[in-house]
């Protein structure tokens, strides 16, 4: 699998962001739900990368700048023909390394606090991620989970 970064222009990444949107409508009330549209994703302040398995999509991920020593994972996705292979994995350390390549040393996310983002939790929390507060500018909120890590910059 070969992961690009990604201009956000292609068929496939566009249907696959619309069904990553679409997929986080009826888990949370719209307040609660902070998965980036197409515009924010090409905000200046975000990078994003896709995963392609030979000419499939396989998944995508972004990081998004927050400080010069703080970056929030954003819009991790595994397409549905991807699931269980590997791919989230793969997307996570890519983007544990990038940040780490950027010179950030602490690296946060956001997802759902229900049932059906407990995989992601799992994966998160794999990857050396602890709950922590709201950061940047979230707030508490019941139906989101949000977790850290530090990022060794030294073997970066």
């Amino acid at each position: 699998m070969d992961i690009r970064l990604d201009n956000l222009e292609g068929p496939q990444i566009l249907e696959l962001l619309r069904e990553h949107l679409e997929s986080m409508a009826p888990t949370a009330p719209p307040e609660s739900r902070h998965a980036l549209d197409l515009a924010g994703l090409r905000s200046d302040d975000v990078t994003f990368w896709s995963i392609w398995d030979g000419a499939a999509l396989a998944g995508f991920g972004a990081l998004k700048h927050l400080t010069a020593a703080h970056a929030e994972i954003k819009s991790m996705r595994t397409a549905g023909s991807h699931l269980r292979r590997g791919v989230a994995s793969m997307m996570l350390r890519h983007l544990i390394r990038e940040a780490a390549v950027s010179g950030y040393s602490r690296l946060s996310l956001e997802t759902g606090s229900m049932e059906f983002f407990e995989p992601a939790r799992r994966l998160y929390a794999s990857f050396g991620f602890a709950p922590c507060a709201p950061f940047a500018d979230y707030r508490p909120d019941p139906n989101s989970v949000f977790m850290t890590r530090s990022i060794d910059t030294t073997h970066a």
